[in-house]
């Protein structure tokens, strides 16, 4: 059974808004009581929050599809609706956050930090909030919005100090269990190691975590063996390891070609040429693995290396090893800039929502109008009442899109669509559509939207010519 997940791709929803309430109050010898419908409640966001707890994906593995509750509905007697609950996601440290276009969202490093993966919707306004000294008694109200729906991937990058790397079998856990308290699988055969090991190492007044990386092998960086799915655990670390094995049974195998061909895998990778390199020569307590290790010992230093012989089975060298590692770590540490205590800091996303465009479509034969206020307007308008189009009219003209279309070019009865090209609302345009009260009628009719629409006559008469030229050709018999 899989108990370690490092990639994982989630599908996330927020929870709708909810809708507002259209009611007049009602009471004894006050028929008159005026609108008091209320408000509906803010739909849940999704909330990914880091959880130093938390060690691996496998709960979303098994469960991707996670979605926040929705907002209630508003009611009469001005009661507004109950806000939808947040949904918080723990995630471990050090992961990523990536679209389906493997763009990066957010890269969660340190306890506590928070990413929105999905927006809750707005709740509708209810009729009590939508009256005015022009519209005193509106016969409906607004719909919830719907929260924000997105698939997203997880990525787990392990947050450590120092990795090791090498061949299978090289004896990389066997040394980290040494080094720390980690208690990793260890057997005679290769690919022991399935999944990434943390250990928590002491040097003097220096604590730094070490990572056992499942074995390399030629062709890792393109997939081949376990490589390339846990190489991305090496990105965070500050110092690289090369564990080689003096004392391998293989005879087309020496450590200074196993530290070439690591070394070439990760630079296929890319992005770990500037992290220090330190080279461990083990299994030094076998007489054939001290003989090899004096051997190469002269060309890895030539060569700038670091080297230290340990055994891990012995507990040689390995004092001089995670001293050696502690002073590297504390260099890299003080490198960093320092970090200031952390703030609440409020900043409000810049959304320029008043802002619109209009383009005509000439495939679709339509003027799209695009920007986030309109859209939103649209989207909470209930269109089975005339006198809830009617307002989404007059909001639209107040915005200036009505000006727009005519720049555009448009004339009475072109059809303008609004929103996604996918589930855009389309209507016949009407110049000047501002009203007042006297162009209502009773409470949720407008006399406006009685008007024939010529727009749409004209693509039904296009519809059904094209529906009798293909009836005359399916008729149409040559022999």
């Amino acid at each position: 059974m899989t108990t370690f997940v490092d990639r994982v791709e989630l599908h996330v929803a927020a929870g709708n808004g909810g809708h507002g309430c259209a009611s007049v109050h009602r009471e004894k010898f006050k028929p008159l009581g005026g609108p008091d419908g209320g408000n509906g409640g803010r739909g849940g966001d999704v909330t990914l929050v880091v959880d130093q707890a938390v060690t691996t994906l496998l709960e979303y593995h098994h469960s991707p599809h996670r979605k926040a509750t929705n907002g209630q509905p508003g009611a009469g007697d001005n009661r507004s609706g109950k806000d939808g609950q947040d949904l918080v996601l723990y995630v471990p440290d050090g992961t990523v956050v990536l679209d389906k276009r493997g763009e990066v969202l957010a890269d969660l490093v340190g306890q506590g930090t928070t990413f929105v993966a999905g927006q809750g919707g707005r709740g509708g306004l209810g009729n009590a909030a939508l009256s005015s000294a022009r519209r005193k008694a509106p016969g409906f109200a607004l719909l919830g919005e719907p929260g924000e729906a997105r698939d997203i991937v997880l990525e787990l990058k392990t947050v450590a100090d120092v990795a090791l790397v090498g061949y299978p079998s090289a004896g990389k856990s066997s040394l980290i269990s040494v080094l720390s308290a980690a208690k990793p699988k260890i057997a005679d055969y290769p690919f022991t190691t399935l999944v990434p090991n943390l250990g928590v190492v002491t040097a003097g007044s220096t604590v730094y975590t070490i990572a056992d990386v499942p074995g390399l092998i030629p062709g890792a960086s393109q997939g081949r063996g376990l490589g390339l799915e846990f190489l991305r655990h090496v990105e965070r670390c500050s110092v690289l390891v090369h564990v080689l094995d003096t004392a391998t049974l293989e005879s087309d195998r020496d450590p200074v070609t196993d530290l070439d061909i690591i070394e070439e895998e990760l630079r296929q990778y890319g992005g770990l040429e500037d992290r220090p390199r330190i080279v461990v020569l083990n299994k030094v307590d076998i007489p054939d693995g001290q003989d090899l290790a004096d051997m190469i010992r002269p060309e890895l230093e030539e060569r700038g290396y670091q080297v230290f012989e340990v055994s891990a089975v012995a507990r040689l060298g390995l004092k001089e090893l995670s001293f050696a590692l502690a002073g590297i770590i504390g260099e890299a540490r003080a490198a960093k800039p320092q970090e200031e205590a952390t703030r609440i800091v409020i900043r409000p996303k810049a959304v320029d929502d008043a802002g619109f465009t209009v383009v005509y479509d000439e495939q679709e034969e339509v003027y799209r109008v695009r920007g986030e206020k309109p859209e939103r307007w649209v989207r909470q308008t209930d269109f089975s009442n005339d006198e809830a189009v009617g307002y989404l009219a007059d909001r639209l003209n107040r915005l200036g899109v009505e000006d727009k279309l005519m720049k555009a070019g448009a004339r009475a009865g072109d059809g303008v669509a609004i929103g996604a090209e996918d589930n855009a609302v389309v209507f016949d345009w009407e110049p000047t559509m501002m009203a007042g009260a006297e162009m209502l009628g009773r409470r949720g009719e407008d006399h406006r939207l009685e008007a024939p629409r010529p727009a749409a006559q004209r693509r039904r008469d296009r519809q059904s010519e094209h529906d009798e030229s293909q009836r005359e050709y399916d008729e149409f018999d040559p022999f």
